[in-house]
């Protein structure tokens, strides 16, 4: 039996979140012979312009012209993969009735964005008009089970990934001081990375609170754009990179990985750092806790406290960091991977897709 033609739904063409698990399971799937084509809802003005290959389905994600071309485009596939949360709506609306069925990848964290009662009662309707649902984490899985009641038959666990050819660590000082280099960064200096969007949600500004606690010598480089990037007051020692194509440079250029946000799912920026042997500190939000496992890949801390993320810095930046990098490396190869999960999608697609 041939393998189901599969339409990827995602919001805009950033390689972001969500966005970037569709990329790469897009780019896995077509390697492995299966038919696979990718769209976003609408445009975005902060994509890269690599990313004009993507197809845009209209001018905004609920749009009617975006849900009619959704629909046609749908036609044409044997089972749409719908990527984040913004796409939930635009799937279950413009498929209503159709025959092409649609699986929902559930990204963050759904006790965060279906807060109020109002808004749990229409995500719990949408959700319901998948055929399936994947969660990130089998704590999600739980979680859109008993806040959505959903049947347990219709929810699988399919961790995010990322390949680990992409990341890999940086072989020998000499290829840490050049990716450094490459980035416009101290050659010598203790430097952290922090990575994704500069959004409210991300709390960058916990990034600099937290940084401005550190040695002096400590230097701190940011990747992303967004909304909060023109309020930012960096130091001396911060270094704003602007949104990477490619962030495997920063990961070999960097001694530790900082998140701080106040709300994730299984942040793929974890799992790409720990490919690349670079242990965390981080928030203990959403399902954080699959990838930095605390006292062995990285630590964790409350959210919302600088004073504590420094304190887990430091401790981290004196540390023999070698077991944590090396824990932090074997776990991810071990459960993110893209090569295992792909597989795991393939049979998931071939179950759910509509007979030919």
């Amino acid at each position: 039996m041939a393998d189901p033609r599969v339409l990827h739904v995602i919001t805009d063409p950033r390689a972001r979140g969500a966005q970037r698990l569709a990329h790469d399971l897009h780019g896995e799937l077509l390697r492995r012979g299966q038919p696979s084509t990718l769209a976003a809802l609408h445009p975005h003005p902060d994509a890269d312009p690599a990313a004009a290959a993507v197809p845009v389905l209209g001018p905004s994600r609920h749009h009617p012209a975006t849900l009619r071309a959704l629909r046609r485009a749908a036609a044409r596939a044997d089972v749409v993969v719908a990527h984040g949360s913004s796409t939930l709506q635009a799937c279950a609306l413009g498929l209503f009735a159709a025959r092409t069925p649609f699986v929902y990848v559930n990204i963050g964290d759904p006790r965060h964005w279906t807060a109020t009662p109002l808004r749990r009662l229409r995500v719990g309707a949408f959700l319901h008009r998948a055929a399936a649902v994947a969660a990130i984490s089998p704590h999600a899985a739980e979680v859109l089970r008993t806040r959505f009641r959903l049947p347990a038959r219709r929810l699988r666990t399919l961790p995010n990934a990322r390949p680990a050819d992409r990341f890999r660590p940086a072989a020998d000082p000499a290829d840490r001081a050049a990716a450094r280099t490459a980035l416009g960064l101290p050659a010598d200096a203790p430097l952290i990375a922090w990575v994704g969007a500069l959004s409210p949600e991300k709390r960058p500004d916990l990034a600099l609170a937290a940084h401005a606690l550190l040695p002096a010598d400590v230097h701190l480089a940011l990747a992303g754009e967004g909304p909060l990037r023109a309020a930012l007051a960096p130091g001396p020692r911060t270094h704003l990179l602007g949104p990477l194509a490619d962030p495997a440079p920063l990961y070999r250029a960097a001694d530790l990985l900082l998140l701080t946000s106040d709300s994730e799912g299984v942040p793929g920026v974890l799992i790409e750092a720990a490919l690349a042997a670079v242990p965390a500190v981080a928030t203990d939000v959403g399902w954080v806790s699959d990838v930095v496992r605390p006292g062995e890949g990285g630590l964790l801390v409350p959210p919302g406290d600088p004073a504590a993320l420094a304190a887990a810095l430091r401790t981290l930046l004196a540390a023999d960091r070698t077991r944590y990098a090396a824990a932090a490396r074997a776990h991810a190869l071990a459960h993110f991977d893209l090569a295992p999960v792909a597989t795991a999608w393939q049979h998931l697609l071939r179950e759910v897709a509509r007979p030919r």
